[in-house]
């Protein structure tokens, strides 16, 4: 899950066509379907959800497709009709359609999925770096939850301050912590295989299907959704495209296909070494490098590759750390959705009280790791968490562009949904399943009180999904509007 930088820049910055002049004197840049749809890629792609999916081995080939089916594509093809038509993201396409409380609902679960977010994701860097001290840290909880709280706050003290360098992390994230350890554990495991050792897991055609054992055996897939999350965001660039109606669904078709590629192939490298039932949600990565290295007896880089991980995912939170936030404030200060204390910028310009509001509850959802004798299941509950909340937002869109087809027929748009009605549907229809299907706990969650897994997953969906929009909707006040965007009639 990534945020896409501003697109004049990304589109100097991926080599656009030479300017062709407008009517009024300004210039338009054009791209390449093929430059799109690198960008689509680098946005999406991502290592961290492999071994999730390694735990189903072949099967993990049928898992992606089918998300990337029925929810990548319709985010991608639905989230390019929104933004070719109106400017200002999910809040302007959902108030558009469905007025201003659903399009303030939408954009602010769009900003309450990252307090579910970071301590899964910060889960997953402490496993990480546990490998390049001591790997029995992985799963201590303790050591989890210190890593939790003082790598976020520090992350909010540096884009507190406004640091321009972190602005490039993202593409050096990409190169370092991505494509290069992707390669390499790819590599490894061809080379694994080549030698004649066995496969950990089963390869054989009558594993391409997960074995079914109820809805426990397919909940790990839900993971996906939030794995595939932003591919919307890239749908800003389709006017940038010379034949967008013809070039969108090809840029969209090549970027699935190598986003399916990045998922499927490490996912298989480590069935390839990593039994199943070994397998750590948080850790399965470093598990299976940590294997082929000592396989091939260079087992020092491990340490390396940990590095490289950990410097990826901390330079792609601090890229986009206030993004949300501040987005959140800018939008408050028009509408008053948020009390006057939380709509504060410092004088760097960094939303800071909000960030730290929102970091206080990140620590006490860390802390609770501390307390946790399985690593592995508090950090898929917390992203479980994350995609529910998420999810909320794109019902939304899936329904707003159904609904904007109808009353706003007279809007140019640079690009149309093909059967716009069943595509979006599609996309709807996946997600409501997705968020009844996180409800049911992973086999691999054992034998753990169901009852505190639904407090959990049930919990955090509603009180950060529902209640607490909810209460900023039922008691705001006009006052809350920014002095800067009143109206004469505005009571104070």
């Amino acid at each position: 899950m990534t945020t896409t930088d501003d697109p004049a820049d990304s589109e100097r910055a991926a080599g656009a066509d030479p300017a062709v002049p407008q009517d009024d004197g300004t210039t338009r840049q054009f791209i390449s379907w093929l430059t799109l749809a690198f960008m689509t890629t680098a946005s999406v792609a991502s290592l961290r959800p492999s071994p999730t999916m390694a735990i189903y081995g072949l099967a993990a080939i049928f898992l992606y497709l089918l998300p990337a089916v029925v929810f990548l594509l319709p985010t991608a093809l639905v989230g390019a009709e929104l933004a070719s038509g109106w400017s200002g993201g999910i809040y302007r396409w959902v108030s558009e359609a469905l007025g201003k409380p659903l399009g303030f609902l939408a954009v602010w679960c769009q900003f309450a999925m990252t307090i579910a977010y970071y301590p899964s994701l910060l889960a997953y860097v402490a496993s990480t770096f546990a490998y390049v001290i001591d790997p029995s840290l992985a799963e201590n909880g303790p050591y989890v939850a210190i890593v939790i709280v003082v790598v976020y706050w520090s992350g909010v003290l540096i884009s507190s301050r406004g640091t321009r360098t972190i602005a490039g992390l993202s593409s050096f994230g990409l190169i370092i912590g991505t494509l290069v350890p992707g390669v390499l554990l790819v590599g490894l495991g061809i080379v694994f295989l080549g030698q004649g050792n066995p496969s950990a897991q089963p390869m054989s055609p009558d594993h391409w299907l997960p074995p079914w054992t109820g809805l426990a055996s397919l909940v790990l897939i839900v993971n996906n959704f939030l794995s595939y999350a932003g591919m919307e965001m890239n749908g800003v660039h389709v006017s940038s495209l010379r034949d967008p109606r013809r070039e969108y669904p090809r840029s969209m078709f090549l970027a699935t296909g190598l986003v399916l590629l990045i998922f499927i192939l490490p996912a298989l490298a480590i069935a390839w070494v990593m039994p199943s039932a070994q397998l750590s949600l948080t850790a399965g990565l470093m598990q299976a490098f940590q294997a082929f290295f000592d396989h091939f007896s260079i087992g020092w880089m491990t340490k390396v590759v940990g590095v490289m991980l950990v410097c990826a995912a901390l330079g792609g939170m601090l890229t986009w750390l206030s993004g949300p936030a501040k987005g959140l404030v800018l939008l408050s200060r028009q509408e008053g959705y948020l009390p006057p204390s939380l709509q504060k910028f410092n004088k760097d310009g960094a939303p800071r009280n909000i960030m730290v509001a929102q970091g206080v509850v990140t620590t006490l959802i860390g802390v609770l790791y501390a307390f946790s004798d399985d690593v592995s299941s508090a950090y898929w509950m917390f992203s479980v968490v994350t995609v529910q909340i998420y999810l909320i937002a794109y019902l939304l869109m899936f329904v707003a562009v159904v609904r904007l087809r109808g009353t706003r027929p007279d809007v140019e748009r640079g690009f149309r949904v093909p059967a716009v009605a069943w595509v979006a549907g599609t996309g709807f229809v996946a997600s409501v399943v997705a968020l009844a299907i996180g409800f049911v706990p992973p086999e691999q969650f054992g034998d753990q009180p169901l009852w505190r897994y639904l407090l959990i997953v049930g919990g955090g969906l509603l009180v950060l999904g529902l209640v607490i929009p909810a209460a900023l909707l039922r008691y705001r006040k006009p006052s809350w509007i920014h002095p800067d965007h009143r109206q004469p009639s505005d009571a104070i």
